[in-house]
């Protein structure tokens, strides 16, 4: 579990980074560099690579070509100081508040500190109610909401976000993105894919817009929802399809 005195592990730096798998080369040359404290939104049609380099970020995947460094972890390891929530929660079969105790544990986190924290948690995510239900039992949204608050309870430096909101009602998703808003302030840097360009708009920092594999633009999302200066970026934030301006506008 991270300290509040901890040294941050950011920025994290990407330099020409590519991921190939089998045939297909998904990832292709990215080159940006991540702060904090700000909410970086990751936006792009189906297909663009989000998913695939919020992987490779969190180190889930390795990179084909190129580096990706956390530079202010200066030889530490990155990883007790980053989680990651899935489009998909992945849970354990024991109920919620021993979801997240579970967790904790692994963090090597005191047991008379556990009880705290698992409250204050549960409490930000709306399912106090629920601490000592099974987690399988939890409706869709309400999972998602228990990931979300058992990487609350970790207090990570830095939490990558992989459509947190997908296929969730709108009740739920306010409450997920109350919960994002609340650890931004409290200084996780939140990276995070979403297809709902609406989504991007009330809660982004920073934009990246991603195609077919490229980073097209990286920008301050103020500037970018006004004006992006990539012609598939504003194709795409008018709602076009971009399937058939791929030999057009896009190189291979």
């Amino acid at each position: 579990m991270m300290s509040a005195d901890a040294p941050t592990i950011l920025p994290l730096e990407l330099n020409a980074v590519s991921l190939t798998l089998g045939d297909k080369r998904l990832i292709k040359d990215i080159s940006c560099t991540l702060e904090a404290p700000q909410i970086t939104i990751i936006i792009g049609p189906n297909g663009a690579g989000k998913s695939l380099l919020l992987r490779l970020c969190h180190g889930l995947l390795q990179p084909s070509a190129g580096a990706i460094d956390w530079r202010g972890a200066a030889g530490r390891n990155p990883s007790p100081h980053q989680a990651m929530v899935f489009q998909r929660p992945v849970l354990l079969r024991r109920s919620v508040q021993a979801n997240i105790d579970f967790a904790l544990s692994l963090r090597k986190v005191p047991r008379r500190r556990r009880r705290a924290l698992i409250e204050e948690a549960l409490t930000r995510a709306g399912l106090k109610r629920f601490a000592k239900s099974s987690a399988r039992l939890l409706s869709f949204g309400e999972q998602q909401r228990l990931a979300l608050a058992r990487s609350w309870a970790l207090r990570p430096q830095v939490l990558f976000l992989d459509e947190p909101t997908a296929s969730i009602d709108p009740a739920a998703t306010h409450v997920i993105e109350e919960v994002i808003l609340a650890m931004r302030e409290e200084g996780t840097k939140i990276i995070m894919s979403t297809h709902d360009l609406g989504q991007a708009r009330r809660l982004a920092d920073e934009v990246l817009f991603l195609h077919r594999g490229r980073l097209k633009e990286k920008s301050d999302a103020a500037a970018f929802f006004a004006a992006p200066k990539n012609d598939l970026a504003q194709a795409f934030l008018r709602g076009e399809l971009l399937w058939w301006q791929r030999r057009e506008l896009t190189p291979p």
